[in-house]
């Protein structure tokens, strides 16, 4: 038998394949592709690599790409979970949007290790319906009823998973097939698997609701690169022919960025047919997604970070139509003063992560701080690779069309998710927390003082 091809690699290719697709589907993710790539070689070709911190010295930088989906059931949750794992992706983090009146709960699948992370770190947050928040009995019953009769998975994929599992892997030919069979799982159907009258009632509740149920697949409903400079991009966008949200989600501008910003293009309205021939609608989901990564912070950085959030929200709220995006910069900017934007200060009072390495100097005892004050000891951030819930909640609302909805109530059930996806997800934090500590003991012990 010939050799398996890695995780890593099939991961390398999938992501390829499908960007390719969406750039097919949605002409305009190409226009932000180039946009973005123009974005980052400016950045690098003013300040330079160095200037740019850890995402400019990143190989992987123009390669990278996140995704999204939201499947109907537990099984088709679970079987995602075994369709990600064949490309070294797991889950990693539970996010409850009910807090920001999203009837979803998520993971993010993506690889765990440094290495995997470096070769290839394609990631999908994936949504799982909470059809307990749809308060309306019989459209809940219909809406179960609707998801039971589909499968968004093609045999041959669903054979290639089994064979995966089985053999401990998939050589070239087989993972090629793989990969052009687990790609009609993401396509986008333009015709709806209900009639018309139920589509509106789901729609009404909740255009997300509307969206997962009503079609034959979980389509990708956006992908997203990685830029250097964010609000360069959110500048430029109407430039290139692209409508950007009001406002930029997650921490304001910062020298030393923090956690995940992210912006998108407004979803486009694309006709849809309905299985009883009812009239020709259009529906709104699908768009393009900005993403600008900075360092991941500890639990004790987080819970500052989501203090601050707070206090910006309970003062003013992002308005969908950008009326107020203006005051809503300034007062994130203010607040956030209040959290270190320096690196050296983060680290010490341990409010982000750092991987350590081997300096330019001889060590002179072992005292941590003194060696990286002389230079024996290099602390680098490491990058957050996952997402924030109200940060997803803001791009989803956003690109969802502005009907009224139900409200809901935050509902966390951490416990239900990991049931339906046959596994536990791993903590996000206690990985940052291991690569940490690890390089530290490494370089320690590198320096002959560990």
């Amino acid at each position: 038998m010939s050799a398996f091809t890695s995780p890593s690699q099939i991961r390398a290719q999938f992501s390829r394949a499908m960007s390719d697709m969406y750039r097919a589907e949605v002409p305009q993710y190409g226009t932000l592709m180039t946009l973005v790539s123009d974005v980052n070689a400016d950045v690098l070709a003013g300040i330079g690599a160095a200037a740019a911190g850890a995402a400019g010295q990143e190989a992987r930088i123009e390669v990278e790409r996140h995704g999204a989906i939201r499947v109907g059931t537990p099984a088709e949750l679970a079987t995602i979970r075994r369709l990600f794992a064949v490309m070294g992706m797991f889950p990693v983090g539970y996010y409850d949007l009910s807090v920001a009146g999203v009837p979803v709960h998520s993971t993010a699948f993506r690889p765990k290790d440094v290495a995997g992370l470096a070769e290839n770190p394609f990631r999908v947050f994936t949504s799982l319906l909470r059809l307990d928040l749809i308060q309306d009995a019989a459209l809940r019953d219909a809406a179960a009823g609707v998801l039971a009769t589909r499968s968004i998975f093609t045999p041959g994929c669903l054979a290639l998973i089994e064979r995966a599992e089985q053999q401990g892997g998939l050589d070239d030919a087989d993972a090629a097939q793989f990969v052009a069979e687990a790609l009609e799982t993401f396509r986008w159907h333009g015709r709806a698997t209900v009639d018309a009258e139920l589509y509106w009632k789901l729609r009404k509740t909740h255009p997300l609701i509307a969206d997962i149920v009503c079609f034959p697949g979980p389509h990708i409903n956006h992908l997203t690169p990685r830029t250097l400079d964010i609000d360069v991009v959110q500048a430029l966008m109407p430039e290139r022919g692209i409508q950007p949200k009001a406002v930029v989600e997650g921490p304001p501008t910062r020298q030393c960025p923090i956690l995940l910003r992210q912006t998108s293009f407004l979803a486009l309205s694309e006709p849809v047919t309905f299985r009883d021939g009812g009239e020709a609608g259009t529906h709104t989901a699908r768009f393009g997604e900005i993403e600008q990564r900075g360092v991941a912070l500890t639990p004790k950085g987080r819970q500052r970070y989501d203090a601050l959030l707070n206090e910006v929200r309970q003062i003013i709220t992002p308005a969908g139509d950008g009326s107020n995006a203006a005051a809503y910069r300034q007062t994130l900017e203010s607040v956030f003063r209040a959290f270190p934007d320096d690196h050296d200060q983060m680290r010490r009072e341990g409010l982000a992560y750092y991987r350590y390495k081997v300096g330019n100097t001889a060590a002179d005892g072992a005292d941590v701080e003194a060696l990286i004050a002389a230079g024996a000891l290099v602390a680098e951030p490491i990058t957050y690779e996952d997402f924030l819930p109200v940060s997803a909640a803001g791009i989803f609302q956003s690109n969802l069309g502005d009907e009224n909805r139900d409200a809901l109530e935050a509902s966390p059930n951490r416990v239900a998710f990991e049931a339906a996806l046959g596994a536990a997800v791993s903590d996000e934090l206690a990985l940052y927390a291991a690569e940490q500590d690890a390089s530290l003991k490494a370089a320690l012990k590198a320096l002959g003082v560990g």
